[in-house]
């Protein structure tokens, strides 16, 4: 028989507050013990609801010398399902120890989860054994295995102080006052209207947005009243910059003749102090179009820049091609000397945190890294007073919600913000009404997806094993000013197609953010997972108002996609294939008949039969024709 020697239990762990919501699907406890010997037996599983074991699980904690002890592979799942306990050691010992479970687990429970009162055989016990055996206030015939200053501990215990969520919530935001009372002043408003803008009148106003990619404004102010009046758009640089002669010799200098439709008008609004969304295909100017009142908005603060704790300006970006490539526009035009570090992940993050640590004014950033070191106290974001959530869209599909809401609780809540996208999902919705206090929207043409309309696309129907073919074939007849830029699904696919590009003797060199505007020609060798991406990276060519090309090879496998990219190419006024509209006709079709047959199908199982399962799936695909 093996020996068995029982401690005195761990009070700082028995002790120990543990939330029932906090246990994890596969929460192993290692310490928890009952008895235990050598494990002789197989050991045996028994089953006991979830949340009872769950708020008993504080009780279930005694010592022995010899591991593995009868809770060292237990497990308490989460969910409407039972817990299960692993019990090891001979079968006295199991039995004894199930003995002892059932009597926890079995009903009226004191504190620790034992029976009070005299019982049967005793205080604090069971019947002869448990956590006390037999005989009169807890010591029986076993004895109990609690000492007396365990036990006393234990009911003078007192209770945790329980959190007044009411009184909180009430006030919030007097909280929030004293969190933000020590920031300086803050100053919005930069604009000086011109007397040609101011001129003109409102049917010249529409018809200047409608010819100029048919750009639209609203006011998204909360709460009721009449709607802002929307400045009228500007339609040369010294319009918007007559007072701001640094700006305008770096716009003179770059060599730019007139603004973009989206700067025209997002410029007035921004310079006002207004926040704005932008909802633009990519390549519209929308850098820009926030950089430069940006600018101006950190020269003309109270506080001059030398004095202040931070930098003054945040640009959030997605990727680190792009925040390169912002990084590129802000140096393009220098302002004041004011300086820009970019953060990003994968970069040097010691030389990060050194270019910060010396001094920094605008700061472009991932949400990743900017976290980490937000985290690590190396940044200091309560001097932001203009803020950047550059294609915001992008930055929710690659899940960085979390991250944004953490780094904002960090920034001032008077700040400017501003937000652009190429979308406008409810996702970017929910994002704009959290973080940005009544704004102004503009958005060019439609909120609803659409393409860049500069871009000639082209849609090819080929076979999985035809599309190299397909890449050499096109690759072979570019002209030799011509750069492509080639999408593909899966990273050892970017592999492979690089090496088989070298054996032919082409030049294949990865594209850095500051090189993607030069790009006229996008391939898209494997279609996006989803529309929303398609029309991202149609959008890295025919930028700045030039003119490119995308091509995309579609599979009979992306019929899902079909219907979404009519509507893109109807939208920017391309042809639609005639195989496009017959690929997606028959998708429909196929999903009405899927529909019709239910989860299961008709019984056919995988191979068909009776229309039911994978089968009507793989019989309508193989009847594809291109």
């Amino acid at each position: 028989m093996p020996s068995t020697t029982l401690l005195q239990p761990n009070l700082e762990l028995l002790n120990r507050q543990t939330d029932t919501d906090m246990l994890t699907q596969t929460d192993t406890v290692s310490h928890w013990l009952l008895l235990s010997g050598q494990p002789k037996t197989t050991p045996h599983r028994y089953s006991y609801d979830r949340k009872i074991l769950a708020s008993r699980h504080r009780q279930l904690l005694f010592l022995t010398e010899t591991p593995p002890s009868v809770f060292d592979n237990q497990q308490i799942n989460k969910g409407d399902y039972e817990g299960e306990v692993q019990i090891f050691g001979s079968s006295k010992v199991q039995q004894k120890a199930r003995e002892m479970i059932e009597e926890l687990v079995a009903g009226d429970n004191g504190p620790w989860g034992f029976r009070r009162g005299p019982g049967r055989d005793g205080g604090f016990g069971g019947r002869g054994g448990g956590f006390g055996g037999g005989g009169s206030g807890g010591g029986g015939r076993s004895g109990s295995i609690w000492s007396a200053a365990a036990l006393q501990a234990s009911v003078d215990e007192s209770p945790p102080q329980a959190i007044d969520w009411v009184s909180m919530r009430e006030n919030r935001h007097k909280y929030e006052e004293m969190k933000w009372q020590d920031l300086p002043p803050l100053k919005k408003d930069f604009y000086f209207e011109s007397e040609i803008v101011a001129s003109r009148c409102e049917e010249e106003v529409r018809a200047w947005r409608k010819a100029n990619n048919d750009i639209f404004v609203d006011d998204l102010k909360e709460g009721e009243g009449e709607k802002r009046p929307f400045p009228n758009p500007v339609a040369t640089f010294n319009e918007a910059f007559l007072h701001y002669p640094g700006i305008m010799e770096n716009i003179v200098r770059v060599g730019f003749a007139k603004p973009t439709p989206i700067q025209s008008q997002a410029w007035p609004m921004l310079l006002k102090g207004d926040d704005l969304i932008a909802i633009a295909q990519t390549g519209t100017g929308k850098t820009l179009a926030y950089l430069l009142p940006g600018f101006i908005h950190m020269d003309g603060q109270p506080v001059k820049v030398g004095k202040r704790d931070g930098p003054g300006m945040l640009v959030l970006t997605p990727t680190r091609e792009l925040a390169l490539q912002i990084e590129s526009e802000c140096n393009k035009y220098s302002y004041k000397g004011f300086k820009c570090v970019c953060v990003y992940g994968g970069g040097d993050r010691r030389a990060q945190i050194k270019a910060i640590s010396v001094g920094v004014d605008i700061v472009i950033a991932t949400p990743g890294r900017l976290n980490d070191l937000q985290k690590n106290e190396l940044i200091n974001l309560r001097s932001i007073t203009y803020l950047v959530l550059d294609e915001a869209d992008r930055m929710l599909d690659m899940g960085f919600e979390p991250q944004i809401m953490k780094i904002l609780l960090d920034v001032r809540p008077d700040r400017q913000t501003m937000m652009t996208s190429a979308t406008w999902p409810t996702g970017v919705r929910r994002l704009a009404k959290t973080y940005l206090k009544n704004p102004m929207m503009v958005y060019v043409g439609t909120l609803d997806l659409a393409a860049v309309n500069t871009v000639q696309q082209t849609v090819l129907f080929c076979q999985d094993e035809e599309k190299k073919a397909y890449l050499f074939n096109f690759v072979h007849n570019m002209e030799p000013e011509d750069k492509v830029l080639i999408f593909v699904g899966k990273k050892i696919m970017c592999d492979d197609l690089s090496s088989d590009m070298c054996l032919r003797g082409l030049a294949v060199q990865s594209l850095h953010g500051d090189r993607e505007q030069y790009i006229t020609h996008v391939f898209n060798f494997d279609f996006p997972m989803n529309i929303e991406e398609y029309v991202h990276r149609v959008g890295r060519t025919g930028r700045a108002g030039r003119s490119g090309a995308s091509i995309t090879l579609v599979t009979r496998g992306d019929w899902r996609k079909a219907a979404d990219l009519i509507h893109i190419l109807e939208r920017a006024g391309q042809e639609v294939p005639d195989e496009l509209v017959l690929m997606a006709e028959r998708y429909e079709k196929h999903k009405r008949e899927k529909e019709m047959c239910g989860p299961g199908g008709g019984g056919g199982g995988r191979g068909g039969g009776g229309g039911g399962g994978r089968g009507i799936r793989d019989r309508g695909e193989s009847n594809w024709r291109f």
